[in-house]
């Protein structure tokens, strides 16, 4: 499954995404970055008028990919660093030669990462290192994330292929440990484009782990081959963690499920113990 990620260039944001091993880039959003235009599907409309070249090979250029943004999944024009760098030709901006550089780094960070995956992860850890995040809650996100890969992975091997696909499963899952889909989570705290997971707090964390790994757990040794049974898969898989949630709400005496927002309670908590 294709995840949206961010990058930033002079305070811009470019949402890119894996595509065939590599970064692709939304047009769009380079177009904004080079131009500050409010208007980056006019000025790309212009762009493609002006330069006849660019116009005729734009099919070969621009691949339209499932891009998450805030009205949900969406395909939007993307390209690889190869056609940024054709895109990047035909728009007059001093930005353009820092840019280039910005964008050959960020591609050879990819190459990096293909030739030794844990680069990505020490990138990974350090991102949320800088955010603000603990040790110990970035050691269960990184766990968090490893298992999530298996899921997606157990998931393809059992003929799960489309986006729309991944986020039913995943919306069984967590309809059956939290009471709630992500959509209706990220509501409950508040959240538009930011990644629910990385605004859990530990408990949060755990059981969404649990949910997702007895769904591995019972594909693997089921082979579920049909969508309906993989929905029922999940489902069970997250029925488990559900209990578990259940059972510690009842010894803690408060819900595992919160609006809260994990850094931005971790930072009142450092504030307040500066005060004291």
């Amino acid at each position: 499954m294709m995840d949206t990620k961010m990058a930033v260039f002079k305070g811009k944001k470019i949402r890119r995404i894996l595509h065939n091993k590599e970064w692709w880039f939304v047009i769009a959003d380079i177009v904004s970055a080079l131009t500050d235009s409010v208007n980056p599907a006019g000025y790309i409309k212009d762009m493609r008028r002006r330069d006849a070249e660019l116009s005729k090979g734009w099919g070969q250029i621009a691949t339209p990919l499932v891009i998450q943004t805030e009205g949900g999944p969406q395909k939007i024009n993307c390209a690889n660093t190869e056609g940024i760098f054709r895109i990047v030709q035909s728009v007059p901006s001093p930005k353009a030669e820092p840019f280039k550089r910005w964008l050959a780094k960020v591609g050879y960070e990819r190459v990096q990462e293909i030739e030794d995956p844990e680069l990505a992860t020490k990138r990974t850890r350090m991102l949320y290192k800088l955010k603000g995040y603990s040790e110990n809650w970035i050691e269960k996100r990184m766990r968090g994330i490893a298992i999530r890969e298996e899921l997606t992975d157990e998931w393809q091997k059992r003929g799960v292929k489309e986006q729309k696909e991944y986020e039913i499963l995943t919306a069984e899952i967590s309809k059956a440990t939290f009471g709630v889909t992500p959509s209706e989570y990220k509501k409950l705290k508040g959240l538009k484009r930011q990644n629910l997971r990385d605004h859990m707090d530990d408990l949060e964390l755990i059981f969404n782990m649990l949910g997702e790994r007895v769904t591995t757990e019972i594909s693997q040794q089921e082979k579920p081959d049909t969508i309906v049974k993989n929905k029922k898969v999940a489902k069970r898989g997250g029925r488990v963690a559900g209990n578990a949630r259940k059972q510690t709400e009842k010894e803690i005496g408060r819900s595992v499920v919160s609006k809260k927002n994990y850094l931005q309670t971790s930072e009142s908590r450092k504030s307040l113990q500066r005060k004291k």
